[in-house]
């Protein structure tokens, strides 16, 4: 496959975002994978290279069936989940870290409860996927499920997905997401957390809707 504008582009966001991820303390060596939906193929990061050393030579392009149409390096392990992602969403974009605070806050709950009002810009409370091996289909069809109706969720004993139409917004949401666990975790260390009513969470995604940030 000839590389153009639009492939090359999406490389280099890519490979930023995987870059800040892990400047950002998101993931720690060569954990975490990003990517980005460019028509009917997937930009991906590739296998087992640090991010800090990540080349224009580097990029990865598969197609929604998996298979490898650019690059030399080996796609993510974890392309399941990113393919299962395009599949079944409109999102345009995947994150995916093992940031310490989500990561622990995965392993005590199911679902991680709405203690702040910014989880409503995930679509509310966090679910948590049930544990599954890394990179494999079963892992894929938890997080699709923990998925519905949100941008992000927490994979069990493992780290977070979060989805968005472009990369900027699922990074944003991956930030909002180790917040929150991080204040939850905070909250639940000296005493017990109070936690929003469904209404409000529904309330201020309404709000959020109508009159946060500026007029596209």
């Amino acid at each position: 496959m000839a590389a153009n504008a639009d492939m090359v582009r999406a490389w280099e966001q890519v490979a930023r975002t995987a870059q800040q991820m892990a400047a950002d303390g998101l993931v720690v060596g060569t954990a975490g994978n990003v990517s980005t939906r460019v028509g009917d193929l997937v930009v991906v990061t590739p296998s087992g290279v640090r991010y800090d050393r990540l080349r224009r030579s580097d990029w990865v392009v598969v197609d929604l069936d998996g298979k490898q149409v650019h690059g030399t390096l080996r796609p993510t392990s974890e392309l399941p989940m990113h393919l299962a992602v395009y599949r079944n969403t409109d999102a345009r974009a995947v994150v995916h870290t093992h940031s310490v605070h989500a990561t622990a806050a995965s392993t005590l709950v199911d679902e991680l409860p709405a203690i702040h009002y910014v989880a409503a810009g995930l679509g509310g409370t966090i679910r948590v996927a049930p544990y599954a091996t890394y990179g494999s289909e079963e892992l894929a069809e938890v997080m699709l499920l923990a998925l519905r109706d949100r941008t992000a969720c927490l994979l069990k004993n493992h780290g977070t997905i979060t989805v968005a139409e472009d990369l900027d917004s699922a990074y944003g949401k991956t930030e909002v997401l180790e917040w929150l666990c991080q204040v939850w975790l905070a909250a639940r260390a000296a005493g017990t957390p109070s936690v929003l009513p469904g209404y409000e969470i529904e309330h201020v995604v309404e709000r959020i809707r109508n009159t946060y940030g500026q007029p596209r």
